[in-house]
């Protein structure tokens, strides 16, 4: 078994620079709504934010020791995105990892496991989304591999495929669909800006959504 595996392929910087712009919620809905990772792991710090690669890493449950070596291995702009088997009750990952990371150049961590020193990360500014804040240590036994796909929040996830992240929570994009789902995003954004704008002229939410045929139908009745 090969351990340590390179991203097979990594998305572009205009793949990752069309997305940035855009919110996971935004890319979520473009893309048919598709892609959400579980709302249960949110972002340390509401301002944090993520966009790009997703270089995945399995960890035993309560064991850092790939998480390491992910950071190790992993390239400057690179989503660490960890499989720990949906386990809040250790926090593999703290300030002392976050400044490797920073002093690397990795983007941000995605994990379903826990995480600790939450307000020294929030000082770092390093993008951190997990499934809990907890205080509780890590061994350093098992090998696993890095660059497998995994599945963390629910979300099957391939390395290199696009992750962004902010206070609202995270989503996945293959890196082939990059491209399109941005444009779809800006679509849907360029509607959006409509919308508003059209409320600020005075129309009405029924109006501007259409829905006065869909209320028809199911017989709304309104009280005079």
């Amino acid at each position: 078994m090969t351990h340590i595996k390179k991203m097979p392929v990594r998305p572009s910087a205009a793949e990752i620079e069309a997305l940035a712009k855009f919110s996971p919620a935004t890319i979520h809905e473009a893309q048919g709504r598709r892609g959400a990772l579980s709302s249960r792991i949110k972002p340390v710090d509401y301002r944090m934010k993520l966009c790009g690669p997703a270089f995945t890493v399995r960890c035993a449950p309560r064991d850092n020791i790939m998480l390491q070596l992910a950071i190790n291995y992993a390239h400057p702009g690179d989503i660490i995105v960890v499989s720990g088997g949906e386990y809040e009750e250790a926090g593999s990952f703290g300030d002392v990892l976050a400044n490797a990371c920073l002093a690397k150049g990795i983007g941000g961590l995605v994990t379903d496991s826990g995480v600790r020193d939450s307000l020294q990360l929030r000082e770092l500014g390093f993008p951190v989304f997990s499934l809990s804040v907890c205080i509780k240590g890590t061994v350093k036994e098992t090998l696993t591999s890095t660059n497998d796909s995994i599945v963390v929040g629910g979300e099957l996830i391939h390395p290199g495929d696009i992750i962004v992240g902010d206070a609202d929570g995270l989503v996945i994009v293959r890196r082939e669909e990059a491209l399109d789902v941005a444009a779809l995003s800006q679509a849907r954004e360029d509607a959006e800006a409509g919308y508003i704008a059209a409320y600020k002229a005075g129309k009405s939410v029924v109006e501007v959504s259409n829905l006065e045929a869909v209320l028809k139908a199911k017989g709304l009745t309104v009280e005079a």
